[in-house]
């Protein structure tokens, strides 16, 4: 039996697991009144070929998702489709997943009878949160490429739209500022990731702009702890210190334990720019204690799925005791991270590694440090500017550290591309 190649790349091109898949799938179906049904294992057999031609709610689901028709993800029926079948929905009804501009959105909305503006409810504010799970899962895939950036900018003016166009409760009104102001942050930590930091700021006031019109505190949260670490990366301590006070004093971080860990374990990051080992060692054991009163079963937004397992926490430990120069504590923590970070996030296991082997540097295992630092692969080590710069700056490190053997072997894998026999991360 052959499998479905052609799916199977299209979900890699978008950084979609079998699971996050099924979940798009779902948000679709639910969106459009149906049940979603859909599993990793239904995912399987379209990409083993077990099923060949899926059923028509998740044909139709598949084409919003991917943008495209069913026929081109790699599906053909077997002997033609059953006459018995129901024709296909209208397209113009359909929830859909594109990628498009407020103008495109604007231009393919159905238009309603009479001059009536349409009513916009729950199933639309459904489709767009199955949208940001999509840009979520491609940002920790990929990391901050423009293509996010701009893909999540549009699908802000989509929500925007919406407003303008149509009716809706107030629930539903501060629903969909809370969706534009998820695209937005999404859209400036993609520019923080890619060193952009003109862009993010932008991006970040806007953002924080729509947040408060959505009266949602956890986005609100999420904006202003970007905030805190925009200004960590532009060596703006204060202000990415002052940044963060405002995330760890919304009511969401009173109320739930597990933002308030993210809160202090960020803000022990940011302190690690000022030296003060003291603050930093305070900062991370609220984060722990915190961390430790959370309830993991607490249902929470799908960004925070890094923290919840305690991979995010380590891996801010590991950033704060790295740059105070306390490389034995930086590694333990950089351990940690990998063991705990889930393998769809490549972003930041790259990150991580790059990281630890500046620990590993910093403590005279030159041969352990190189190993390290190699078993990134050229495709990871090119994800963004800041795993670029994390190596570029490995390398400048072991100049001046190591003898020139070491340095050889380290220039002579970036240029041709060798691993060592560890593998990647």
């Amino acid at each position: 039996m052959e499998g479905n190649d052609i799916l199977r790349a299209r979900m890699a091109d978008g950084g979609l697991t079998q699971t996050e898949l099924a979940e798009a799938v779902n948000a679709d179906l639910r969106a459009a009144g149906y049940e979603g049904t859909v599993s990793d294992r239904t995912v399987r057999n379209w990409l083993t070929g077990k099923s060949r031609w899926p059923h028509q709610r998740q044909r139709a689901a598949l084409e919003a998702v991917f943008d495209c028709p069913v026929t081109e993800l790699g599906f053909a029926p077997r002997g033609g489709c059953s006459s018995s079948e129901p024709p296909p929905e209208d397209p113009v009804h359909r929830r859909r997943f594109v990628s498009a501009s407020a103008g495109a959105v604007l231009a393919t909305a159905a238009t309603p009878a009479h001059g009536a503006r349409p009513r916009v409810g729950s199933g639309d504010v459904e489709r767009l949160l199955a949208k940001f799970a999509l840009i979520v899962a491609s940002d920790h895939r990929h990391g901050g490429k423009l293509t996010i950036e701009t893909q999540a900018t549009a699908l802000a003016a989509e929500a925007m739209a919406l407003q303008a166009r149509g009716t809706a409760s107030q629930r539903v009104r501060g629903a969909l500022y809370g969706c534009a102001a998820s695209f937005t942050s999404s859209a400036m930590w993609a520019a923080i990731d890619g060193r952009r930091f003109d862009t993010a700021q932008r991006h970040f006031h806007r953002a924080a702009s729509l947040a408060a019109m959505s009266g949602d505190s956890a986005i609100q949260f999420r904006i202003w702890s970007h905030a805190g670490s925009l200004y960590r990366h532009m060596d703006r301590p204060g202000d990415g210190l002052a940044a963060n006070d405002v995330a760890r004093r919304l009511p969401v971080a009173r109320r739930d334990p597990l933002f308030a860990s993210l809160g202090h374990a960020r803000h022990a990051a940011i302190l690690g720019l000022t030296g003060d080992a003291r603050a930093v060692r305070q900062a991370l054991g609220h984060a722990v204690d915190a961390f430790e009163r959370a309830d993991p079963q607490e249902r929470r937004p799908l960004w925070m799925d890094g923290v919840r397992n305690r991979g995010e926490i380590e891996e801010l430990a590991l950033s704060a005791y790295l740059r105070l120069g306390r490389y034995e504590e930086a590694e333990t923590h950089g351990h940690r991270s990998l063991a705990l970070l889930h393998p769809s996030m490549r972003r930041d296991r790259t990150l991580v590694t790059a990281r630890l082997a500046q620990a590993q540097l910093g403590q005279g295992a030159v041969e352990l440090a190189v190993d390290t630092a190699m078993s990134i692969t050229p495709e990871a080590a090119e994800l963004t500017p800041r795993v670029t710069e994390t190596l570029d700056d490995f390398g400048r490190l072991l100049g001046h550290s190591a003898p020139g053997r070491w340095v050889r072997r380290w220039e002579g894998s970036r240029c041709d591309g060798r691993q060592a026999p560890g593998g990647h991360p």
